[in-house]
């Protein structure tokens, strides 16, 4: 278990210098020699403790997938705890509907998630870590609808799942339209999702 310990710390550094390389250049490129001598880790460890360079790089994507996603849920969470009243709730929503869908920041971050999901269709073990957490990550949001739900605050006509779903859509499903050639504007977005918003929120 000591060993453990010690050695977490040491594999996290590895999958930061991985994902920081993934983040500017295609996953070819990746040189595991090249995160060893970065890092201070020993090239006989990694492959020990990953197995093969698409196991490091596997687990690189899924922590990536992971972080972006959780950070949303957490918003939504933080959303769904401290609005003391409907008004407050929904004008927090309204805002993040904004802060979700415009941006260089989000545009990035939606693209990066496309991505992983594409690279894991060809890669059975990445595929398999990204599903476990993206079901965990789905449940986790079906509890904050279900939350809002019962504060009769959101349809109870729709599943709590089927929101939960619906509510990621927003925060990714605009990935396909960003690298059209005539995309559109970040305010005609917002008006569209706000119609859809109106769906899923319920005045009490």
């Amino acid at each position: 278990m000591a060993k453990q310990n010690r050695s977490a710390p040491v594999m996290q550094a590895v999958l930061d210098a991985v994902g920081e390389r993934l983040m500017k250049a295609d996953e070819s490129l990746i040189r595991i020699p090249e995160i060893c001598e970065a890092t201070g880790v020993n090239y006989g460890s990694v492959y020990h403790h990953f197995g093969s360079r698409e196991g490091v790089i596997d687990a690189a994507y899924h922590q990536m997938f992971s972080k972006l996603a959780e950070e949303d849920v957490a918003v939504l969470q933080l959303v769904s705890v401290s609005s003391k009243t409907f008004e407050e709730y929904l004008e927090s929503l309204q805002g993040l509907i904004g802060t979700f869908a415009s941006g260089d920041d989000r545009r990035s971050r939606r693209a990066l998630r496309a991505r992983i999901v594409a690279a894991s269709m060809m890669r059975p073990e990445l595929r398999e870590l990204i599903g476990t957490t993206q079901s965990r990550l789905t449940a986790e949001l079906q509890s904050i609808v279900e939350y809002g739900q019962q504060r009769e605050w959101l349809n109870r006509e729709l599943s709590a799942r089927s929101i939960a779903v619906l509510i990621q859509v927003l925060l990714v499903g605009r990935t396909l339209d960003d690298v059209s050639a005539t995309p559109i504007g970040n305010a005609e977005w917002e008006t569209s999702m706000a119609v859809l918003l109106g769906v899923v929120v319920t005045r009490p």
